[in-house]
């Protein structure tokens, strides 16, 4: 059993909070960190949302709020900005 599931199974069912909220920010620093592409960064992003976003229905979390994308995003290049829509349109 993993630490993640050894973790959810202590958890209390009362101490579950009813609403989370998460910021997606830092995808693109990340990747180029990791000498990758800014748009790999946000397909990683969107893979860990994922992850959070099935663990919290399997806790019983009933609301997430997930921000996405600021009007500061709309000044990055078009491309980053048409791949960003294309798989928030598809991971949504």
């Amino acid at each position: 059993m993993t630490s993640l599931q050894e973790d959810m199974e202590r958890l209390k069912p009362d101490k579950v909070p009813h609403h989370i909220a998460i910021i997606m920010d830092g995808n693109g620093r990340w990747a180029q960190r990791q000498n990758l592409s800014r748009i790999k960064g946000h397909k990683k992003g969107l893979e860990a949302t994922k992850a959070v976003v099935e663990a919290c229905e399997e806790l019983g979390v009933k609301i997430i709020t997930l921000y996405a994308f600021s009007k500061e995003n709309w000044r990055r290049p078009r491309k980053e900005v048409n791949d960003r829509m294309r798989k928030l349109q598809k991971y949504l």
